[in-house]
């Protein structure tokens, strides 16, 4: 046991802190540490224990009383998946119409799952009828902490063992270097043929090419020898004009030259008489039809007409 001062001093000089790790003793426990590196030591623990919780899920797969082959090996993939993984697996079976009537039929097909699936897990419920459906858990062989380790240890034996074949090998990869000029870029199948048929394929190009040539030395060849020919013919065929033309001048030059007598003037033609003009008849325009008078108006009376009588007097009347 130390005093309080003692134990201060000792901290100070060893530039440490004096942490209390027992409070509840008696006397307290007191430990000369370096406290910040205690509390970032606390805190990757808490960080790797967070790390490691399991926190188990239950996964539900549904069957159907009827279903396939095909269908229920897909199912049983995914439970195959869930438990290796740590998590639960509910299987169930939905009954319906007269299906209800047959869960002898569906126990068979749970028990047949339970069996598929039991490298990787145990049944934890037995079925039993829940409404109209039959229920069954299956639980995981091992839990999710030992799944994740064992999938990291395999992760990590798979990194390994890929280096020592690296080393294996003549050490890391070598970089590749970029900054050299590309190749050219082309179309060709020869550039992906192996080296072996590469090779014949170039042979056989170079032999094309010396055929192709050949054939345009003797096209060549040919066609010279055809233009000398044509030449020679052409020569030969002047020579025996100029030969024709030589032999027909001394005859023209043999014949006597024959005096022409001059033809008789033909007599001049007597000039035509002019046309005498035809006299045009004038036809007389025919006289237009004189306008018809309009009617007179009749006159209006000015007033009623007397009666016949009304101006004579009757006889007997004084006047």
């Amino acid at each position: 046991m130390v005093r309080i001062e003692d134990a201060l001093r000792l901290a100070a000089e060893s530039d440490l802190d004096l942490v209390e790790v027992a409070p509840q003793a008696k006397p307290p426990v007191c430990k000369l540490m370096d406290f910040g590196k205690y509390k970032y030591e606390a805190a990757v623990k808490a960080r790797e224990a967070r790390k490691n919780q399991t926190n188990t899920v239950l996964k539900e797969i549904r069957f159907r009383l009827k279903i396939d082959t095909h269908d229920y090996e897909t199912k049983r993939g995914h439970a195959l998946r869930f438990l290796a993984a740590g998590d639960k697996v509910k299987a169930m079976i939905q009954f319906r119409g007269r299906e209800q009537q047959r869960p002898e039929m569906g126990i068979r097909l749970l028990q047949k799952f339970a069996e598929d699936v039991s490298e990787v897990g145990v049944v934890e419920s037995s079925p039993r009828i829940d409404g109209r459906n039959m229920v069954m858990v299956i639980g995981p062989v091992k839990n999710k902490a030992e799944a994740k380790a064992e999938a990291r240890r395999a992760s990590q034996r798979a990194e390994s063992k890929a280096a020592n074949e690296a080393a294996k090998n003549g050490g890391a990869p070598e970089r590749v270097d970029t900054s050299a000029d590309k190749a050219p870029m082309t179309q060709s199948l020869a550039d992906l043929l192996p080296d072996g048929l590469r090779l014949g394929s170039s042979a056989a190009e170079a032999d094309k090419a010396r055929a192709e040539k050949e054939k345009a030395e003797k096209e060549q060849a040919e066609q010279a020898a055809k233009a000398a020919a044509d030449k020679a013919a052409a020569e030969t065929r002047r020579a025996e004009e100029a030969a024709k033309a030589a032999a027909a001048k001394p005859a023209q030059a043999a014949k006597p030259a024959t005096r022409t007598a001059p033809a008789p003037a033909k007599p001049a033609e007597a000039p035509k008489p002019m046309a005498v003009p035809k006299p045009t008849a004038v036809k007389p325009a025919a006289p237009k039809p004189a306008a018809r008078p309009k009617p007179a108006a009749a006159p209006k009376p000015a007033g009623k007409a007397p009666a016949p009588g009304a101006g004579q007097k009757k006889p007997g009347a004084a006047e």
